[in-house]
Formats: structure tokens, C-alpha cells, sequence
């Protein structure tokens, strides 16, 4: 089937042909996606760049069909309705984080389901949009949804200038909890004027032992790790009694704290499991906390942390940069980008 306005049957994407590093993609061309029952074509402005492209580009996936379109965070106008869906329009300005298992946003078109789907207000443009789905929801689950933090509450935040980690210092910010995280030297005023009351040089200070002399020896009552297991092993023996620690980057060794001892909670972050694992309430939670974060957004409270806009051209340089886990804030593919298509 032709698209309806262009007549065209292709599109321009970036395309994985096999299993590899960000540099193995290319631009090429693609047919067109046709939507389904339940779902939306949209036409893509902008599109995220994220740490799992680059985990999901090198180790591929089995449901995947060659070549692949990469990139989970899409922005832009609905374009075709599917049957069935209710409550979307042609023109409509939407975002969305993806399903990895499917076809994504690295493309002038790409299909999605409809429940996932959040509608972009006024004054919010597509690329700050798109620097918002996985690296906000994930920071909007790991702080609202399993920690529960709350008003007086010390967090510890791991790597407070990344996507995760800046979102998470924000959200904590914002409600009052007192705020440590840890960055490189370099970016100490960045991660300040987010919200953190307490920055840590990881390359210059023993980290475990700056947030026991900054808690006077107590301890933090929840941690966002979003580094890996072998961080978050060690960020259970920071931990009050009770405290929890949400696993962004991989889950920790349980054997680091004796059995009944201070009893820590685990809460293990997979946001993208809820298109292949979860319910019709978990897909929700998909649509409506990207809803708030764009509110958010909005309104001023919430900077999206957008710091360089790429063409498609250059999205393989990008990943490639931020496989490095150096950067700082958000980048995202747009359309519109001033060094070209």
C-alpha cells in the first residue's frame, strides 16, 4: 500500500543489517509500515537515542526480521488510525517508547500500538519529546513507582549527568528528598542546578565512604543505580534498614547482605518489558507517566535535558559516543537538525 499523501511505497531509515557495533548502520530505504487492528502509523520528527540501541543493535533479537530499524523513542503526527483505535486523529502530535521487538523510529514512518501512545501539549516540540520515553520513565518508575521516595528521604543516584540519572535527580528534587549522586568533576554545576544537593566526584573521592560521612555514618533510604551489578552490589551495603534500591543497568548479588539483617528491597527497572511481559496496566503506565512527564515539561518544572539534536546521518556517531557512558543529558535524531538530513 502507497502512502496516501506521497504516493511513495519506501521510506528513508537507518538500517542494522546484522548484528553490530553503531557503526555498521547505514541509511537506506525501507517499505512504508502499514498499521494493524489497535495501532498507529506515525510520521516521525524525532527519535531518541538511548544505551539500548546500542546493547539491542549488537546483540540483535530472534524476533527481528533483516535488515532492522533501530530506536525506541519516537515522536511526530499520526498519520493512519488503525481499526479499532479510539481517540487519535490524523495530525495529532504523539510520542511513544517502543516495543524493541519491532520495527523503530530511526525512520520517516513507524508503527506502534495505540496504548502506549501520549499526546504531545502546546509548546513542547518533537525532539524535546523524544529525549523524554526511556531515560524519564525509567527515572519516573525507579523514584514514584517502586522506591516510593518520599519528602525528608536521602537517595543516593548514580551517574547524575546521564539521561536516567539527571531525570532521577529531578523527580527526587521535586519532591523534596534530600538528593546525593555521583558525576565527574567536569559536570558538578550541571547536575547542581538539576536539583542535587550533594555531588560526588567518582573519579577523585571513595564514593561509599563520601555518603557515609555526608549521612553521618546512617546510610541512604533508597538508591537509583544505573550503572550495572557490581554498583549495585555495593549500593546495598549503603542502605538503612529497609531501605530499597532500584537496578537500572543489572541487579545485584543478594549474598552481599546477610540474610535478615537490613532487609533491603530490590526493585528491578525494565521498562520496555511491559510491550512482551506486561498487561494491559502495565502498557498503560507506559502512556500516562509519559503524560506527566510532559505536563511537567510544560509547565518549566522539568528540564528535558536536550544537548545536541543529530540528522539521521549522524545517529551511528551518536551511539557510538554514548556507548562510552561519558555524555551529558540527552540526544536525540531530528528531522530538523541543522547539519543536514
Amino acid at each position: 500500500m502507497a502512502n496516501a499523501t506521497t504516493g511513495t511505497t519506501t521510506m528513508r531509515a537507518l538500517l542494522l543489517d546484522r548484528p553490530g557495533a553503531p557503526s555498521t548502520l547505514r541509511v537506506g530505504e525501507a517499505p512504508i509500515p502499514q498499521p494493524g487492528p489497535g495501532e498507529l502509523r506515525i510520521r516521525v520528527r524525532a527519535c531518541g537515542l538511548n544505551p539500548v540501541d546500542v546493547g539491542t543493535a549488537s546483540a540483535g533479537n530472534s524476533a527481528w526480521r533483516w535488515p532492522h530499524i533501530p530506536g525506541l523513542d519516537a515522536a511526530g503526527e499520526v498519520d493512519v488510525v488503525g481499526a479499532g483505535v479510539r481517540g487519535f486523529s490524523p495530525g495529532q502530535r504523539v510520542v511513544f517508547h517502543g516495543d524493541l521487538r519491532r520495527e523503530g523510529g530511526f525512520a520517516e514512518y513507524v508503527v506502534t500500538a495505540a496504548d502506549v501512545v501520549a499526546t504531545i501539549p502546546d509548546g513542547v516540540d518533537a525532539a524535546t519529546a523524544a529525549a523524554l520515553p526511556c531515560a524519564g520513565m525509567t527515572a519516573y518508575q525507579a523514584i514514584h513507582r517502586r522506591l516510593r521516595l518520599g519528602a525528608g528521604q536521602t537517595v543516593f543516584i548514580t551517574a547524575g549527568s546521564g539521561g536516567v540519572g539527571g531525570f532521577a535527580v529531578q523527580l527526587a528534587h521535586r519532591i523534596g528528598a534530600r538528593v546525593l549522586t555521583s558525576t565527574s568533576a567536569g559536570n558538578r554545576g550541571a547536575v547542581r542546578n538539576l536539583g542535587a544537593d550533594e555531588v560526588i566526584d567518582y573519579r577523585a573521592e571513595d564514593v561509599p565512604a563520601r555518603i557515609r560521612e555526608l549521612t553521618g555514618g546512617r546510610g541512604v533510604d533508597a538508591i537509583v543505580d544505573t550503572l550495572g551489578s557490581d554498583s549495585a552490589t555495593a549500593g546495598l551495603l549503603l542502605l538503612v534498614h529497609g531501605g530499597g534500591l532500584a537496578a537500572i543497568a543489572g541487579r545485584p548479588d543478594w549474598n552481599a547482605v546477610p540474610e535478615f539483617t537490613t532487609a533491603p528491597s530490590v526493585h528491578e527497572i525494565a521498562l520496555g518489558a511491559a510491550h512482551s511481559h506486561g498487561d494491559a496496566v502495565a502498557r498503560s503506565h507506559l502512556a500516562g507517566d509519559l503524560a506527566v512527564l510532559l505536563s511537567l515539561v510544560a509547565e518549566g518544572s522539568l528540564d528535558p535535558m536536550l544537548s545536541e539534536r543529530v540528522p539521521l546521518a549522524g545517529v551511528p556517531a551518536a551511539l557510538a559516543r554514548l556507548a562510552t557512558r561519558h555524555g551529558r543529558g540527552k540526544t536525540v535524531y531530528a528531522e530538523d537538525a541543522a547539519s543536514g538530513r
